[in-house]
């Protein structure tokens, strides 16, 4: 089996084996067929099946009516990588403890590539559920999470990544969005202390988040975001949710590297 660039994989069967736990990830939880498994790797059935067989043992893929599908230890890995980092593993009792954000459904994503990657999750108390799904991915530019992390972003790598990514459209209302105006969305954000989507990453839901400060110089960009309905989203209720985003990410800083201690 040959790398893109022309060489030999080091490991072709390792190779292949995460090429079918990336088209399950990618497949939006739909279950693949064994055809469509080996067709989107370009190999034969039969080395497909026996690697279906391995990764099925190890519990990483799972035998459904339909074909396969990802297996529970993939989410218990995707959690173990998450915990690696300390604002993740303070996240959930520092939202616990705050009299805002208790209730509200928060989450904590990083910035890959040009899209939010969404690793935990508290889920409030409202008496329904909705958000994004833990290891899914949406568009930075079209959600609060996203912007938040764009906005922390040094310049260079900013300019980088809009130049990849500007002019989009959204999926859900269309609108179509430029380089521009996003950089004066990312100004305002800037301003206010928190970055505000009004929809356009998730039908009927409004987004509020905000940066978290890294807690070693080597940690991955995170934001923290709050999503409400956008029936209930008034500017009073944003701007309360907001503040309590900004005190609760202060309360994920390293303490070690803020040059101090909060009280």
């Amino acid at each position: 089996m040959t790398e893109p660039d022309g060489g030999r994989a080091p490991a072709p069967a390792v190779t292949r084996a995460l090429g079918i736990l990336g088209l399950l990830a990618d497949n939006e939880g739909q279950p693949m067929t064994l055809s469509e498994i080996a067709r989107g790797l370009s190999i034969a059935k039969s080395s497909c099946a026996n690697l279906c067989q391995a990764l099925e043992e190890g519990d990483m893929i799972r035998r459904v009516s339909e074909g396969f599908a990802l297996g529970h230890r993939t989410a218990e890995i995707g959690g173990s990588y998450a915990l690696q980092f300390n604002q993740v593993r303070e996240f959930f009792g520092v939202v616990a403890a705050s009299p805002t954000l208790h209730r509200e459904l928060v989450q904590v994503a990083m910035l890959d590539g040009t899209d939010a990657l969404y690793l935990a999750r508290h889920e409030g108390r409202a008496p329904y559920r909705f958000g994004t799904p833990l290891g899914s991915r949406l568009p930075a530019v079209f959600t609060a999470t996203g912007n938040a992390l764009l906005a922390a972003l040094p310049a260079a790598e900013l300019d980088a990544l809009l130049a990849a990514t500007l002019p989009a459209r959204s999926v859900v209302d269309g609108t179509e969005l430029g380089a521009e105006a996003l950089r004066a969305q990312l100004a305002d954000d800037r301003v206010r202390g928190y970055a505000v989507d009004p929809g356009r990453g998730t039908p009927g839901l409004t987004g509020i988040a905000v940066s978290i400060p890294a807690w070693t110089p080597g940690d991955p960009p995170l934001a923290m975001g709050a999503a409400i309905r956008s029936d209930q989203a008034d500017p009073v209720r944003v701007a309360e949710i907001g503040i309590a985003l900004v005190e609760a990410a202060a309360r994920l800083r390293n303490p070690w590297l803020s040059g101090g201690t909060d009280g």
